[in-house]
């Protein structure tokens, strides 16, 4: 008999080689018919895969992200089979589940597959996934498997066998097709009711510039057709909410191709946006004892040599500066950490001022090549809300709460109220991707999962997710079509502290190690409002949007009385605009309808006289006549409402 630990902690015993489907025909029958995969002992199994030692066990369905990814992965099979039976000369390389279906990268020779192609390749999956054909796993040796792809003149997956240890080597079989796979499949392709090739790009063979350009074939496919319609829906919708979309619209910002690629230009209404962002978050950084830094856009290459960033991604990052003095080397500041070190290290500290709490919207650079480029979500100069907190190994659980709290802060004051924390730990079969002891490793680890629990977070824990220095908890936050975004981050770090020679005088009298935090509630000032103009459609809360009123006289005749109203709007803190333009008014407010102003106010003879405004409000109409009083007072209560301090 084995025992099989479930995620709730209950433990059962079962005969030895017991599947995941016949530990879930034991829990019901529904849950029988339900479980496509299975994660036992940390690693992803098919329910079919014998379970021979005690083993701790979650069973997946299409609700779970590993039931969507084994679902994903094995369409990603099937993709490839259906395009080979058109294209029998096409090297295949690797098909992998992403956040939204998957993909193949796939060589097609001297052969053209394009959009007109999508069509038959969707019949031609369909055909097979009917049949049925049931996903089995099985071992091989290193040579078999390199003869294999030999045959098949496949120098792709020759290329991937050589790296792999003899005995570590699996194929996937379904149906006539086979491929190179480590496993974590559904049980057959009948599970497979809809698919849709949605779009094609140029890939480089594991990334590399110098290598050949493949075709990745994007796709994603669902256990129920209506579950592919209600998805094209959203994928129309966020077409129409497409932030490079909206930040035109809206006048936010712009891109040049003199300036550089990746390179945002904030325009005066986007910079007024990004404006109350930062002062709404510095407020609250005030109220929990945060003190503002400014560092500089560069710094000497031995900083980042010192903090390990050159070492990780130096190669990817912009090329050293070279200065006239010889052998001196500066860097476009990657990351604002080393700096607040260096910060922390102009004083000499007791354990009575700490913690030290520096935050700062500090602009970072990073070389992002020019096909993952994509609007504000990512750039290659970017502003992020960065923090660095220095404390004693005491109070870390207490600061790592309230950074918690702070996060939640933000998110509830910007209508996000779905998100899950990410605990993002080392990958432990792959230690050389980072620094520090495994001592400092494990005691930074536990004190994420305990503050996480403490604050009674909905997690979910990723392996080699972690940063090159520390531990994360990273928020993945769900929109308003449902799409998940990371953005706020929290860090603990003992490696930095070490490496800058970081002290503190304890109540010993003795010099003392800090521990250090880097947090991050935005994550990043333009991915954020990217994510906040999709998810909105560009209709920010009152307090935020740039523009509240827009004024509109209806002749020329009544500009006077439309600055004056404006004025008196702005003295009563409303931030108003009046659009002096000699056009009809009717124009005037479908184009302040497009750009989404919250309230919109015509003023005409009728008003001046009585000192009245007639006021529209965006998608909802007229409002009638009041007094620009009676606007000011019911915009600023509104906006009292949705806004509360942080506590």
């Amino acid at each position: 008999m084995i025992k099989v630990t479930f995620p709730d902690g209950n433990v059962k015993e079962y005969q030895e080689g017991v599947t995941p489907f016949d530990v879930a025909k034991s829990i019901s029958e529904g849950l029988s018919r339900n479980v496509i995969s299975a994660t036992a002992n940390g690693v992803t199994v098919e329910t079919t895969t014998p379970l021979t030692t005690d083993t701790t066990l979650t069973l997946h369905t299409w609700d779970d992200e590993a039931g969507k990814k084994a679902f994903w992965h094995s369409s990603a099979h099937v993709l490839a089979q259906a395009i080979l039976k058109f294209y029998p000369s096409a090297k295949l390389t690797i098909g992998p589940a992403v956040e939204n279906g998957f993909y193949y990268d796939i060589d097609f020779g001297d052969e053209k597959f394009t959009d007109a192609d999508f069509k038959k390749v969707e019949d031609k999956f369909m055909e097979l996934a009917r049949q049925k054909n049931e996903f089995h796993l099985r071992h091989t040796s290193k040579a078999e498997a390199l003869d294999f792809y030999k045959k098949e003149r496949n120098e792709y997956k020759v290329e991937l066998i050589d790296a792999l240890a003899d005995g570590t080597i699996t194929f996937c079989d379904h149906g006539d097709f086979t491929d190179l796979c480590r496993g974590g499949h559904i049980p057959n392709t009948g599970l497979i009711k809809a698919v849709k090739i949605t779009s094609i790009a140029g890939a480089y063979w594991r990334g590399d510039e110098k290598n050949k350009q493949l075709t990745r074939v994007y796709a994603i496919s669902f256990p129920q057709a209506k579950l592919l319609t209600e998805y094209l829906e959203r994928i129309e919708e966020a077409k129409k909410r497409d932030h490079r979309k909206l930040g035109k619209e809206l006048d936010l910002f712009t891109f040049s191709a003199r300036v550089g690629q990746g390179l945002p230009l904030w325009l005066p209404k986007g910079t007024a946006l990004r404006r109350r962002l930062e002062d709404f978050l510095t407020k609250a950084q005030k109220r929990a004892g945060y003190e503002m830094v400014i560092t500089p856009h560069i710094g000497a290459k031995e900083l980042y040599v010192t903090s390990g960033h050159f070492a990780k991604y130096g190669k990817d990052s912009f090329q050293p500066i070279h200065t006239p003095e010889e052998g001196e080397e500066y860097l476009l500041k990657p990351m604002n950490c080393p700096h607040h070190c260096e910060i922390y290290n102009s004083h000499q500290w007791s354990y009575r001022d700490l913690p030290k709490r520096y935050a700062e919207f500090g602009t970072v650079y990073r070389y992002e090549q020019s096909g993952e480029l994509h609007g504000l979500t990512r750039v290659r100069s970017f502003t992020q809300d960065d923090a660095h907190l220095f404390c004693t190994p005491d109070q870390l659980l207490e600061e790592f709460e309230n950074v918690i709290d702070l996060v939640k802060y933000v998110f509830s004051s910007l209508g996000f109220s779905e998100y899950t924390a990410q605990v993002s730990l080392r990958d432990p079969n792959n230690p050389d991707k980072y620094i520090g002891t495994d001592e400092n490793w494990e005691k930074a680890e536990s004190a994420i999962v305990k503050a996480a629990k403490d604050k009674g977070l909905k997690t979910v824990v990723e392996y080699g997710e972690a940063a090159f220095y520390g531990p994360k908890l990273d928020f993945m936050v769900k929109d308003a079509l449902g799409r998940k975004w990371q953005l706020g981050t929290i860090q603990v770090d003992y490696n930095l502290p070490e490496r800058f020679g970081l002290t503190y005088t304890g109540a010993d009298n003795m010099p003392h190690r800090p521990v250090m935090i880097h947090r991050a509630p935005f994550g990043s000032m333009e991915r954020f409002i990217a994510i906040l103009l999709e998810s909105t459609g560009g209709v920010f809360p009152l307090w935020l949007t740039p523009e509240q009123v827009l004024v509109m006289p209806i002749s020329e005749k009544f500009n006077d009385y439309a600055k004056k109203v404006a004025e008196q709007l702005e003295e009563l803190d409303v931030r108003s605009r009046v659009d002096y333009r000699n056009e009809k008014i009717g124009k005037k407010i479908r184009e302040a309808e497009m750009q989404k102003t919250p309230f919109m106010v015509i003023v005409g003879e009728q008003e001046e006289k009585d000192g009245t405004i007639s006021v529209r409000r965006h998608q909802v109409g007229d409002l009638g006549v009041m007094t620009p009083d009676a606007l000011a007072s019911s915009i600023n209560e509104e906006v009292k409402h949705s806004i509360k301090q942080f506590k």
